[in-house]
């Protein structure tokens, strides 16, 4: 964990209702060291491999000795995803670049998700208030203050980008689990493309017509493209650059 971000987690107020803080009744038992061990399993496994069941066996200790510190593997998969958001690099803003600088953000987001398999799922059907996942969404939201982007448009993008993003990262995860078995991963995509090139011009015209464009690109330039339009729908509501404040 050499790369992590210096960690404010201690500074912040814990949510109500995540699990309090206890002494460990072990030495080498604790919040910590459980959310440590469960990296390991989620960087082999992915996040269904993630239990306390088998965390604990990690520790070579009972599930039930994990409980005093998470509460179940909801709470212990909100600790693993924000430990993963530490690890994204915050931009010094300013505001001459924010476009450049909130785009890359976001870029640097969801290439940190995807080193972590699926760990972006943790954040589709909730809001991370995690310290680290608050100190991503402050930058995003400072770079767009900063940029003169209205408070109303910058407090909505900011869930709209972060849906964007990480159903990105669990897209991307998910291929990359389908081509761990390669060649059923290959035979699956070259049915694909003899099924839409099979479509009848005359039914679909638009389609077939833009067919090989709607196959084309990397992963990587997709997902740029559609921040794009996102950061260019934003700018075009910004009333120009702020000066840095408090």
């Amino acid at each position: 964990m050499s790369n992590r971000i210096e960690r404010v987690e201690h500074e912040l107020p814990e949510p109500p209702w995540r699990t309090p803080r206890k002494q460990p009744a072990r030495r080498s038992l604790s919040r910590e060291t459980i959310v440590e061990a469960a990296m390991g399993v989620l960087r082999k496994e992915g996040i269904d491999g993630v239990s306390m069941r088998r965390v604990a066996t990690e520790l070579s200790t009972g599930a039930a000795s994990l409980y005093a510190h998470v509460a179940n593997k909801d709470e212990l998969v909100e600790l693993l995803f924000d430990e993963v958001a530490g690890e994204i690099p915050l931009p010094e803003p300013d505001p001459a670049r924010w476009r450049e600088q909130v785009t890359q953000l976001w870029v640097d987001s969801r290439a940190t998700l995807l080193r972590y398999r699926d760990i972006a799922r943790a954040a589709l059907g909730s809001v991370p208030f995690g310290p680290n996942a608050l100190r991503v969404t402050e930058t995003t939201l400072q770079l767009l203050r900063l940029g003169g982007v209205p408070e109303q448009a910058a407090a909505w993008s900011a869930d709209v980008v972060g849906l964007y993003v990480s159903a990105s990262a669990v897209e991307g995860a998910m291929r990359a689990q389908r081509e761990e078995g390669r060649g059923q991963w290959d035979d699956e995509a070259g049915q694909t493309q003899e099924f839409l090139a099979s479509l009848p011009a005359d039914r679909f015209p638009t389609f077939v017509s833009l067919l090989p464009h709607l196959t084309s690109g990397t992963e990587e330039e997709r997902f740029r493209f559609g921040l794009e339009l996102l950061v260019s729908g934003l700018a075009a509501l910004a009333t120009g650059p702020r000066e840095a404040g408090p």
